[in-house]
Parts: C-alpha cells; sequence; structure tokens
C-alpha cells in the first residue's frame, strides 16, 4: 500500500445550472472538452462513460506537447443526478467525489475532493492543473451557453 496519502479538495462556482454540469461530466462529446488542465486533450476515443453504479469511468489524458498517455480507469462507486458523481481509480485506489449544489439563477458549485491520494499527486502544482481543468470547464459551459458549442 502507498504510503502519505492525502486528500484533495477543490471548490468552484460554475455558470451553469447543475443538471447541465452533470451532463457535461457524463457525455463524453463534452467532457472532452474541459478534462485535464491546460495542455493536455482527451482523445474521444479513449473515454468510456457509464453513469451508474458499477459502470465505467475510463479515459486517457495525452499530454499536447510530448505525447505521454496518462490512463485514468475506473467504476462509478455512487450516481446521484444532478448532484453526485464518485468514482474508484483501478490500481491506484483514488476515490473521486464530485458533488454539484444548486446555487440557483443557474449557477452550480462543485466540490471536487479525492481521497486517497499518493503523495506524488498532491501539492500546489497538482492543483494548479486541477484548477486549470476547472477553467476549461466554465469556459465550455459559458460556449454551451451562449450557443458556440
Amino acid at each position: 500500500m502507498t504510503e502519505n496519502l492525502g486528500t484533495v479538495t477543490i471548490t468552484r462556482e460554475l455558470p451553469a445550472a447543475p443538471a447541465d454540469v452533470f451532463r457535461a461530466y457524463v457525455e463524453p462529446e463534452q467532457f472532452v472538452r474541459f478534462w485535464g488542465p491546460v495542455g493536455t486533450h482527451v482523445p474521444l476515443a479513449t473515454v468510456t462513460i457509464e453513469p451508474q453504479v458499477g459502470g465505467r469511468f475510463d479515459s486517457t489524458m495525452v499530454m499536447d506537447e510530448t505525447g505521454d498517455e496518462y490512463p485514468v480507469r475506473g467504476r462509478f462507486t455512487a450516481i446521484r443526478e444532478g448532484e453526485l458523481l464518485e468514482f474508484l481509480e483501478e490500481g491506484v485506489g483514488i476515490l473521486g467525489r464530485i458533488t454539484l449544489v444548486d446555487l440557483g439563477e443557474g449557477r452550480t458549485k462543485v466540490i471536487m475532493q479525492q481521497e486517497n491520494v499518493p503523495a506524488m499527486y498532491l501539492g500546489p502544482e497538482a492543483e494548479a492543473g486541477h484548477n486549470s481543468s476547472f477553467d476549461r470547464l466554465v469556459a465550455h459551459l459559458e460556449e454551451r451557453a451562449a450557443g458556440r458549442s
């Protein structure tokens, strides 16, 4: 078992209703628009999202500069449409949880939590990566609202 396991929690406000944010996470065509930090992309062909308990949650993040690939393979452990996505990453044991809170007026607070995170995925650099992914999600949701994506 890996030592120095930690937790990561990031909270952001998003410019869309919880149902729209939830769909962005479970529809592969939307998911690839924002998943991963700036400087990465996720090829649509690598994404499997089966939004049900026991369903697959798989994707491969590719570094734009080097082509290095980082697959994530997991299974959903809890789902409440418009409210919660929780999945366990196979191999690493990270438990990821995305909680959506309706703020009204078409806004959502998202709380991203990860538990059992190895030390190499903790710290300011990792947090910056998560935040840049959320920046991409905000831009995606704004584009959809404006009818541009």
